[in-house]
């Protein structure tokens, strides 16, 4: 559930995710079923179609752009625990990956926001990615982010399937 941030097609984090498990021979096809901007309350809504592909493994990317809107953490949270709770009752297999926002949101608020991901995984004991854009967002390396300073460049989705794939590869097994 994620929309590879904005990427022009077939340089999405997804893209190249599938590219990844096609080179190491894993019989693996991955849906993008993400909408760009989406928030939880988008993901919340749009679950059943999800579920329609009947996935067994669902990577659940969201709360970035609540965060960017400044929505109540509590929403957030509610929201992300019904996706997984929704994903979880069919036999999927959740990976959480977490989010961060800019300084300028504030310490408090920032610090609120990241704990979500920490208390679901914990909850749910969910393979969780700390931080989706680590090596990307964190580097001084301005090509790997796009002029907004949020979203990933082809070259930084790239980094990001990388990431992904040390989370996911274990699952696949």
């Amino acid at each position: 559930m994620t929309a590879g941030f904005g990427a022009e097609p077939g340089n999405s984090y997804p893209d190249f995710l599938q590219k990844d498990l096609d080179s190491a021979g894993l019989l693996w096809r991955v849906i993008n079923a993400g909408v760009s901007g989406d928030t939880t309350t988008d993901g919340v809504n749009r679950l059943g179609e999800v579920l329609a592909y009947k996935p067994r493994i669902v990577i659940v990317e969201f709360g970035g752009n609540d965060g960017l809107r400044g929505l109540p953490i509590e929403t957030t949270r509610a929201n992300l625990d019904q996706i997984v709770v929704s994903l979880r009752n069919t036999g999927v297999k959740v990976i959480l990956a977490g989010m961060t926002l800019p300084p300028n949101y504030g310490p408090d608020y920032i610090r609120t926001f990241e704990q979500i991901y920490r208390d679901l995984a914990a909850k749910y004991k969910l393979t969780r990615i700390p931080f989706l854009l680590e090596g990307v967002a964190t580097v001084a390396t301005r090509n790997l982010m796009q002029r907004d300073g949020l979203h990933p460049t082809g070259p930084g989705n790239a980094v990001v399937a990388e990431t992904v794939m040390r989370y996911l590869k274990p699952m696949l097994d």
